[in-house]
């Protein structure tokens, strides 16, 4: 280990080290970087899931391969009779059917045909006579950029020759495929932007020199951009899928944790420059008292997202392994390429704050010495009050919902859901979206009595067969992803079950959200514990101690909570929110403990090095003091770096953003700065008592 640090640290090594991260960079944007897909990702459950095997059953009926984008016309009075001939037409006589309608528009992109002449079926008007819907079959595609072209012509031709007092939106299941794919179009290009600027200007403040920040900002950057490529590559071998929620918090955790290692990094050199003459001397040392503290943040991160892979979801699982491929690069990163610059920039660098040898290290007597000092003479009453004001926060999570329906996800309202909503209050709420059971074809009649008598069944009808199943749609009265629509799903299964010889199965988009609501609740129940457990282990083996790893993740949980209740309190009344999204609660503990911890491994590595020299108690005052000032930039940057992902269009990731933004504000303001301190102080020598005889004084 010694010889890697003093290669890279030294004269020729840290330029042939740069040469390698240049070098290895272009094969990531080259050769290793995967190509770019605008194919939409599958939900991802898995294949023995009852929603997967109604869609692997219809794959074998006749026009499988369909689906359907829904024209929604509505005027907020009653349609004039005029209104009601431009929407269906007239009858025509010979043929014995409507003719001239709305519904003649949308011809071209049909694929149903009717003696051998492509249809549409004729507008339906509502029981009110303000809303019409015209459903048009279409044919199925994975494609984001044929829906996209396909809907937005379909959107345009709604709108054209609209009579006056009339809207036309263009929704159903056609519809939101395109405005999901639709609302993250240049989200990529907006996210890395806003984050650059932040991480800019944060950097600037820190640094305060008008060159040092370029430094870290180049290493981070280019890490982003060979994780995206690498990450790609990656995915297509295994064959999972990427979204741009995925890609986009792939780069905010990039950015954040890459800054982080930069950052303690930096200020150990700066320390270490006052001690020694020679720049590569003083890099060597820093780089052997830094790297413990980066290896172990990195690693409990990576084996924190790793556990995602024991997820039921792909997305999920896919959001692991990216992830952690990213960290992974930032963290090798931040330990070679980023101190092997530094030290071909030399002291310079740092102007005009430049650290001088022989200088004096201004922290042992500033504001975090200070702190440490107050909170050792007291620490049983800090500990208490900031357990107390944790505990304070929490309690805001008391009215916590969690699951939002399909019209709640978007921060801005596209038009499919406009659509469904209007479509929501005119028809059974569930007509857009009907929902699917495959049953054998001799007990057809069984099943459709069984599912007509469900409570929360607006009605059913028979559809496509073959010579072995039948296709059976059934259309809820309550609202598309409502919690009364999945009991209604859970109720229709337990009904069709119940016929014997049916093999009946119930699938479509409600009972797919049902099912993905599961997934999160049984994903939870298995990583949750092992996120746990493994950062137990990493702090065990890091710190040689069984109460100090105990303490610390307590107070990493404890943190979690009280920003999930504090978060909660400005979802409902600033943000307007009405629930969680299913995966915030999952992803917001995964980054928080995994990176919350992050901070106290920075801390706490410190002063244990310290401790050995000074005893507990100066130890922690020295450990405080020397990275106070480090952490607290690292920890308003990585809680900044997360608010951005306010500006992607999902609710569930501006959820993230903020209950991870309000996590790491608390551990780096409140628990890393005077909760776990007072601990130590409280705990004395007992603080390091694990593995042989404990050592330090107090």
């Amino acid at each position: 280990m010694n010889s890697v640090i003093k290669f890279i640290a030294g004269r020729r090594g840290a330029w042939v080290t740069l040469l390698l991260g240049l070098l290895f960079a272009g094969l990531a944007f080259g050769p290793l970087a995967g190509a770019k897909t605008d194919a939409a990702p599958g939900v991802g459950l898995p294949a023995d899931n009852e929603t997967v095997l109604v869609d692997d059953a219809l794959k074998t009926l006749p026009g499988a391969d369909a689906t359907a984008a829904i024209i929604v016309y509505h005027s907020d009075s009653k349609f004039t009779e005029a209104q009601k001939t431009w929407l269906q037409g007239t009858f025509d006589a010979k043929t014995q059917m409507l003719a001239g309608g709305a519904n003649e528009k949308f011809l071209k992109f049909t694929n149903l045909k009717v003696m051998g002449n492509a249809f549409v079926p004729p507008a339906t008007i509502s029981e009110a006579g303000s809303t019409a819907i015209i459903t048009v079959p279409l044919d199925k595609s994975d494609e984001v950029k044929v829906v996209g072209d396909r809907v937005k012509e379909m959107r345009a031709i709604a709108k054209d020759g609209l009579p006056a007092g009339m809207t036309a939106y263009v929704t159903g299941p056609e519809g939101f495929q395109a405005d999901i794919a639709n609302v993250f179009a240049g989200a990529d290009f907006k996210l890395l932007a806003t984050t650059a600027m932040v991480v800019i200007v944060l950097l600037l403040v820190t640094y305060r020199s008008p060159s040092l920040w370029l430094i870290p900002l180049l290493v981070v950057g280019t890490v982003d951009g060979m994780a995206g490529g690498v990450v790609r590559s990656l995915a297509s071998w295994l064959g999972i899928s990427l979204d741009g929620s995925i890609t986009g918090i792939l780069s905010v955790l990039v950015f954040g944790a890459g800054t982080d290692y930069a950052l303690l990094l930096i200020s150990r050199y700066r320390e270490e420059l006052l001690l020694f003459k020679n720049k590569n001397e003083a890099m060597a040392r820093a780089l052997r008292e830094a790297a413990p503290a980066i290896l172990a943040s990195g690693t409990t991160v990576i084996l924190a997202l790793l556990t995602l892979n024991f997820a039921e979801l792909e997305g999920t699982r896919a959001l692991g392994i990216a992830c952690a491929t990213g960290v992974f690069l930032a963290m090798v990163a931040a330990l070679t390429v980023l101190p092997a610059a530094l030290v071909v920039f030399g002291r310079w660098i740092f102007w005009p704050l430049t650290p001088k040898f022989g200088g004096i290290n201004k922290s042992d007597n500033g504001l975090w010495a200070k702190l440490g000092r107050g909170v050792s003479r007291k620490p049983v009453i800090v500990a208490i009050v900031g357990f107390i004001l944790l505990g304070a926060m929490a309690s805001g999570a008391s009215g916590l919902q969690i699951g939002l329906s399909a019209t709640d996800r978007f921060l801005a309202k596209p038009e499919a859901v406009a659509g469904q909503e209007i479509l929501a209050k005119e028809f059974a709420a569930g007509s857009a979206t009907p929902t699917t059971v495959i049953v054998n074809n001799d007990k057809v009649d069984e099943v459709f009595a069984a599912a007509t008598g469900v409570a929360g069944v607006d009605s059913a009808k028979a559809g496509l067969k073959n010579d072995k199943i039948t296709k059976v749609d059934v259309v809820l009265k309550d609202a598309s992803g409502s919690d009364a629509a999945y009991q209604t799903i859970t109720n229709l299964r337990t009904a069709v079950h119940a016929v014997d010889g049916a093999d009946a199965k119930v699938g479509g988009l409600d009972a797919q959200g049902l099912d993905v609501k599961n997934a999160y609740s049984h994903d939870q129940s298995i990583v949750i514990p092992m996120i746990l457990a493994l950062v137990f282990v990493v702090l065990l083996l890091l710190l040689r101690s069984i109460v100090a790893p105990v303490l610390l993740l307590l107070t990493v949980v404890a943190s979690f909570f009280a920003s999930l209740g504090a978060a909660w309190l400005v979802f409902v009344n600033l943000l307007g929110f009405p629930a969680l999204d299913l995966s915030v609660f999952l992803y917001s503990f995964l980054f928080l403990v995994a990176l919350g911890v992050d901070y106290n491994i920075f801390l706490v590595t410190r002063a244990k090095e310290e401790a050995e020299k000074l005893g507990t108690r100066q130890g922690m005052i020295k450990a405080l003091s020397a990275t106070g000032g480090v952490i607290t930039s690292a920890g308003i940057l990585l809680a900044a770096v997360f608010a951005v992902l306010g500006v992607l269009p999902l609710v569930a990731l501006a959820q993230i953003g903020v209950i991870v933004c309000i996590g790491v504000l608390l551990d780096t303001l409140l628990v890393r700065t005077v909760i776990v301190p007072a601990l130590a102080f409280i705990a004395g020598k007992k603080f390091w008592a694990g593995f042989g005889k404990v050592k330090f004084d107090n």
